[in-house]
């Protein structure tokens, strides 16, 4: 199952983007609790608690004890994290509160495990093309993640939704939807420009010169070096 995690908050009167300010100044992240016909609250959490929480859970699919002001904490998750576009800080947070008798949708983390017989003995490439699945279940049954065997697969060989274990949750994606598959290795197309160095190599170097410059005939240039050669003899 996965990770419950307690993160305490602070009710807040103020809002707004200047109080929001203030409040990341003080080391606060602004949040909102909402769900199930109750009015939102709107929240502050400790950046530096938040954050440590972030750091070691699945957002989308992790239980978190939410305490307000010492209140007795209700069970939420993570709906959306709203992050600053450059700098490694989170500006907003939003909890959504559950019920335990009322089924969840949540996106579960697919972890591939093992190495394929493809890429160990014959050089092939596993490519994965889903990281996620979505299921239906109970706050109770929400798995911490998926995992997928990979070792027997070939080259050519995939593997699909209805290949996973999961344990009575109720996937809602298409049991048919491959989840990772097995490439043949790229070959590099070398032929083409062998077969082109071949043919530059019977190739003659033209040669480039003034016009009259045959081979054979003396052109007044050589005819000039020719003359001085033979007045430095004679000197």
């Amino acid at each position: 199952m996965a990770v419950e995690a307690i993160l305490k908050a602070e009710e807040r009167i103020e809002t707004g983007s200047g109080a929001a300010r203030r409040m990341r100044r003080d080391g606060y992240v602004p949040a909102v609790v909402y769900g199930h016909g109750e009015s939102s609250r709107n929240l502050k959490i400790r950046e530096r608690e938040l954050q440590a929480l972030l750091d070691r859970i699945s957002v989308d699919n992790t239980l978190v004890d939410l305490e307000v002001d010492g209140d007795a904490s209700r069970k939420v998750l993570i709906r959306e994290v709203q992050r600053h576009p450059w700098r490694a800080r989170v500006l907003h947070v939003d909890f959504f509160q559950i019920r335990a008798d009322e089924k969840l949708r949540v996106a579960v983390p697919l972890e591939l495990v093992g190495v394929p017989k493809g890429v160990r003995d014959e050089g092939g490439i596993l490519q994965q093309s889903r990281h996620d699945i979505e299921v239906e279940c109970l706050p109770g049954e929400i798995p911490e993640r998926f995992e997928l065997d990979v070792s027997n697969l070939d080259i050519g060989d995939s593997l699909h939704v209805a290949d996973l274990n999961t344990g009575g949750v109720r996937p809602l994606e298409d049991l048919d939807l491959t989840l990772c598959v097995v490439v043949p290795p790229t070959v590099i197309q070398v032929e083409e420009e062998e077969e082109e160095e071949v043919l530059l190599e019977g190739l003659e170097p033209e040669l480039v010169g003034r016009e009259g410059e045959e081979e054979g005939e003396e052109t007044p240039r050589a005819a000039g070096r020719q003359r001085g050669q033979e007045d430095e003899e004679e000197a």
